[in-house]
């Protein structure tokens, strides 16, 4: 007879189709189950966190359900950082975990019912009469919220005979959120009035207005407008004509680019939260431009929207685009003024910095003219951060990964390469890490080898530091030890679990590249290359934090 495991395995089937996970002894029956279902892909990653984290760039850059699994206590208890991160980053990611027995806790149990609320997700646990009922109930809350959620299974329960696998109701997920009411209707047309007045429109696109699907309409806006636009860093590409596009708004955009913002005299935002980094700490827009917010939030997110309209990003979009017909509104003009191609050139850097280590905007710069076009760019947190944002644009918000920035934490690179390669398996997928953070990592690089494969390149920033922390402390004179990491040899470890690996102190060390592009990805080996930059290069949106701290 089935097993309650083979209950939960069964009907998680019916929704996903990749499961990331650790095996121990609370989830060895449910990874049984799964595996004989034969419709699931199960990958095994190295560590905990990691299986959490591949799972939520598999989501991020799939749209789909993510899963993941791993056992009870420690196992658990390894995965809360990236749990933390994907409720930050609103990811509907279902863990699947073992826990305590219902008779109670024995001395390697912890409440893991209390640390998954303390991040932010809830549990449901599984029984034996409810097993199949509890599992859709829980994919509906991930899936209706767009938070992680926890499904346990008790140890004691686990291999309980639980009857036929009852056939379970489909999750029942809320209609996106259209300006409906006369106030969200009067926003839309006193939204649509300033645009069709407007002088010099600009629009600005998050990543809530790609999961909103988005894109269509906000080129007709942009277009009846005659608008330049925009994005956040997690929404690049969702403007589909570039033509008139700045590329990535706030402390990655260029100078020239962000000066041209500040000419915009009304600024329609949808789907972007407007945080700090975004915001360029308040210095994106002039104190003279209109910000009108569209989002899905309960209220404007910044003190500097002016109006606030509450609704579903597509919807309001073509709202706006309705509105503005019924106007017989023209485009603006102002985009055609512009060349903005020009305006969103970075710094092509010096080649080397003064200290003989390359300078990592040259090297940038020179990886953006060898990497694949068909690229999804995964990123762990650091410095380095700007790097892949400000120099390698991608087609589509589904195509950068930043999984830890909503949470502010770095190590999550390397099982991010996971997670974004099963989800994009025709695509090149090119991971951007720091030295600190990949050592942070290290567990799964092996695990980022083995299944990305030849389609994988890793591009390591070793400046031997945690670079943000010298930039921001050690210029106000905090002892800078702490903040140095002796120089490691991430080739060495590359190529110890199967890569290929280059040690790159020059431009021209880069050129492997493009021989490892002209070999067939399926018979060519992962790339990793260690990148000995400088550390005195600090990238401008460290400048700007560091003027918000001093």
């Amino acid at each position: 007879m089935p097993s309650v495991s083979a209950h939960v395995a069964h009907t998680l089937a019916r929704h996903v189709d990749h499961v990331f996970g650790v095996m121990g002894n609370g989830n060895a029956y449910f990874l049984d189950a799964l595996e004989r279902t034969g419709a699931v892909t199960y990958t095994a990653m190295r560590h905990e966190a990691g299986a959490v984290v591949a799972a939520d760039a598999f989501h991020r850059a799939s749209g789909r359900l993510a899963a993941a699994t791993t056992t009870y206590g420690a196992g658990f208890t390894n995965t809360l950082t990236a749990l933390a991160e994907a409720v930050q980053a609103h990811i509907p990611l279902l863990l699947v975990v073992g826990d305590e027995p219902t008779s109670g806790p024995r001395p390697w149990d912890v409440d893991q019912i209390a640390l998954a609320s303390a991040v932010g997700a809830r549990t449901y646990t599984v029984g034996r009469a409810d097993a199949a009922a509890t599992t859709v109930i829980a994919i509906e809350h991930a899936l209706a919220y767009r938070v992680p959620t926890v499904l346990a299974i008790p140890y004691d329960v686990a291999t309980r005979e639980a009857g036929p696998v009852p056939p379970a109701p489909e999750p029942v997920l809320p209609a996106p959120l259209a300006p409906v009411t006369p106030f969200a209707l009067g926003a839309v047309r006193e939204a649509a009035r300033a645009l069709a007045e407007a002088e010099r429109p600009f629009l600005l696109a998050g990543r809530g207005a790609w999961l909103a699907g988005a894109s269509a309409a906000l080129g007709e806006l942009a277009d009846a407008t005659g608008a330049v636009t925009a994005s956040t860093a997690l929404g690049r590409g969702v403007f589909p004509d570039d033509r008139y596009d700045l590329g990535v708004s706030g402390g990655f955009g260029a100078e020239g680019a962000m000066e041209l913002v500040r000419e915009a005299d009304v600024a329609v935002v949808f789907g972007a939260s407007l945080n700090h980094f975004t915001m360029r700490f308040g210095e994106l827009f002039a104190p003279g431009t209109r910000v009108i917010q569209v989002d899905v939030a309960p209220a404007a997110t910044h003190p500097y929207v002016g109006s606030y309209i509450r609704g579903d990003a597509r919807e309001v979009a073509t709202a706006l685009v309705g509105e503005l017909a019924a106007r017989g509104a023209r485009p603006s003009g102002w985009r055609e003024s512009i060349d903005a191609a020009a305006l969103r050139r970075q710094h092509p850097g010096d080649g080397l910095a003064p200290d003989g280590r390359l300078d990592p905007r040259s090297a940038a710069a020179r990886l953006a003219e060898l990497l694949p076009e068909d690229r999804v760019v995964v990123s762990d947190g650091g410095h380095f951060i700007g790097w892949a944002n400000m120099y390698w644009p991608v087609a589509s918000p589904d195509r950068m990964i930043m999984v830890g920035t909503a949470y502010q934490s770095i190590g999550l690179g390397f099982p991010s390469v996971a997670g974004a390669a099963l989800a994009h398996p025709e695509a090149t997928v090119v991971l951007t890490t720091g030295d600190g953070g990949g050592l942070m990592a290290l567990a799964d690089l092996e695990s980022a080898v083995r299944v990305a494969g030849g389609r994988g390149l890793a591009v390591v920033w070793n400046d031997a530091a945690y670079g943000a922390e010298v930039n921001l402390y050690g210029l106000k004179g905090l002892a800078e030890a702490p903040m140095r990491i002796p120089e490691v040899d991430f080739a060495g470890l590359a190529r110890a679990v199967g890569a290929a690996a280059v040690t790159v102190r020059t431009l021209d060390d880069l050129e492997v590249v493009t021989e490892w592009r002209a070999t067939p990805a399926a018979e060519r080996p992962f790339l990793l290359l260690d990148l000995r930059v400088s550390g005195a290069v600090i990238a401008p949106y460290q400048h700007e934090i560091i003027r918000a701290n001093s």
